[in-house]
């Protein structure tokens, strides 16, 4: 158990059964009345923020997450499976629980986040950026670069990304996975 004394930025705490991360606090002691800490939290499942403030003194539930690389291995009916790059194991996750996984192809590195105690996962985060291989778009025609244009292209894990007209197939390209956009194309 952790009190408000001891917030700080990136700590996880449970609150009603939902895992959240202090990502701004501020401790507040006005000239009159009791001090109290004002956070800004993001939960560690769904993303969303909340901002919530604590009387100053109150005692709040710490949650250990950690942070573990794994490599994906293929997907079957059961989800997508990953071993462990530490201890060997394997684990499956389900769609739901992985951020990008429309970018998701074999031996990528990716990195999930557990629950410290009871080992279960929580999420799992591919790279912010990978390159990926475009299977398909249709040729940009010389000349037709006057404007900031984009074109539909297949990338080699299937997903489709807007790309600028003079990608062509065959070439390499950097996607954000966060938003699936265009970054820029690799060179060679």
């Amino acid at each position: 158990m952790a009190t408000t004394a001891d917030i700080k930025n990136g700590m996880c705490i449970d609150i009603e059964g939902q895992y959240y991360y202090i990502t701004e606090f501020l401790h507040v002691k006005p000239g009159k009345g009791p001090a109290f800490v004002r956070t800004k939290m993001k939960n560690v499942v769904t993303g969303r923020t909340l901002e919530r403030t604590f009387n100053s003194g109150i005692r709040l539930e710490e949650v250990r997450i950690e942070h573990r690389p794994y490599q994906f291995l293929y997907k079957d009916d059961m989800g997508y499976n990953f071993m462990n790059n530490e201890t060997f194991e394997q684990v499956s996750i389900a769609k739901e629980q992985i951020n990008g996984v429309d970018f998701l192809k074999e031996g990528m590195e990716i990195e999930v986040v557990t629950h410290a105690d009871s080992d279960t996962i929580l999420y799992a985060d591919l790279p912010v950026q990978v390159a990926l291989l475009v299977t398909y778009t249709e040729p940009g025609l010389k000349g037709d670069t006057a404007t900031n244009a984009t074109k539909p292209a297949t990338v080699e894990t299937g997903a489709t990304v807007r790309v600028p007209l003079f990608i062509n197939e065959g070439e390499t390209i950097r996607v954000d996975t966060r938003d699936g956009s265009y970054v820029e194309r690799v060179k060679a």
